[in-house]
């Protein structure tokens, strides 16, 4: 039974329930001061604790997609699968598996795109990690087999997984839409989680003496993109995507690296990087590594170069508002930032659900082939 299955969420409602009416029946039979009666009521109440705990974590998981497995949810995660395709591998990508899309003619790709499931490595960092690619139909169809594509790297929060882009946030499905629409151009999305190195959150740092976590992102993945798929070498052949923890990563490696990303998008994306248990130590007493780290500082201190921003928050709901604000007028021309500001929305699915779209047809628009 799988983690996020329905039969595991109801077995833990269930148990929640049946230790509740046990703990009610038999607590006057433990209301005296023996160690026996005592110790019974300590195991009793624990133990519903513990079931009500585990089925109200188990829904929110389920409803945000934090965990994909067992193994993920124990940091044990390790196999990424077996090769069984090779007509789109190349050095740097190997494809693990093949999915369709759900919808009418999805199993022939030049109709219903093709999402891949793959392992990236880097040749700097030399940092392997799982991730996904969706490839639209126009990729297949033998009238665009000359064209090249634009493509956004899409990064989820921590500690997601990048199933959650797929699952949860439904990236391909609405790309496909929105494209079919004619709201969008086709373009490649490239899906992975920020945590390269799980269960650490590396924040898209450079570690002194651990994971090249930002080079990984602004030098490696690119590069194999471009060797892999049909995908131009010009920053507007290129954009940066991520919700929360993966928003701070696409502002910040957009900033640095303008000369590689054209636009760059931080859904209730966070402005400085984490300093927590999670991240341990990230920048060993280097001042100027950690104020590299700082979106802000860094936007302030960018040569404008024509880099093209989009940011999200809401009036009720985000505490990334007034920090959203600053990003705003930090930007200076040629480059250009946008925003969507809702009215009230957490920081969950359902709002980014809600921005997913228009996003996308932003995006389109500063993106070339």
């Amino acid at each position: 039974m799988g983690l996020t299955s329905n039969t595991v969420l109801v077995l833990a409602i269930i148990a929640g329930v049946l230790l509740f009416g046990v703990t009610v029946w038999f607590w006057p039979k433990l209301s005296g001061r023996s160690w026996r009666a005592v110790s019974g009521r300590i195991g009793l109440l624990l133990a519903t604790q513990l079931a009500l705990f585990s089925a109200v974590g188990l829904a929110a998981n389920k409803s945000f997609l934090f965990y994909g497995s067992w193994a993920d949810l124990f940091g044990q995660e390790t196999s990424i699968g077996k090769v069984v395709d090779h007509s789109m591998s190349s050095k740097d990508i190997k494809v693990i598996d093949k999915q369709k899309l759900d919808v009418p003619g999805g199993g022939k790709p030049q109709v219903g795109g093709q999402i891949l499931k793959v392992a990236i490595t880097g040749q700097k960092s030399k940092i392997t990690s799982p991730g996904y690619v969706w490839l639209p139909p126009e990729y297949f169809q033998p009238q665009h087999k000359e064209q090249n594509f634009p493509a956004s790297i899409v990064l989820t929060g921590y500690p997601g997984t990048a199933e959650n882009l797929i699952k949860g946030l439904n990236y391909p499905m609405t790309a496909f839409k929105q494209a079919k629409q004619g709201k969008m151009k086709p373009m490649i999305l490239v899906m992975l989680r920020p945590t390269i190195a799980p269960p650490r959150d590396t924040e898209c740092v450079d570690i002194p003496g651990g994971p090249q976590t930002e080079t990984f992102f602004a030098q490696d993945l690119p590069q194999a993109i471009q060797g892999t798929f049909r995908v131009g070498k010009k920053p507007q052949n290129m954009g940066f995507i991520g919700n929360s923890t993966g928003g701070y990563c696409a502002l910040k490696i957009a900033a640095h690296h303008p000369q590689t990303f054209g636009a760059a998008v931080g859904l209730s994306a966070y402005y400085k990087a984490a300093d927590d248990a999670t991240t341990g130590d990230l920048f060993h007493g280097d001042d100027k590594l950690k104020k590299r780290a700082d979106v802000l500082h860094s936007l302030d201190n960018k040569k404008p170069t024509g880099t093209s921003f989009l940011v999200t928050t809401s009036e009720k709901g985000e505490d990334n508002l007034n920090d959203t604000k600053k990003f705003i007028k930090l930007v200076k021309g040629p480059d250009r930032v946008s925003s969507i500001i809702l009215d009230s929305g957490g920081h969950n699915f359902n709002t980014w659900r809600r921005e997913i779209p228009p996003m996308l047809v932003w995006m389109s628009g500063r993106m070339q082939a």
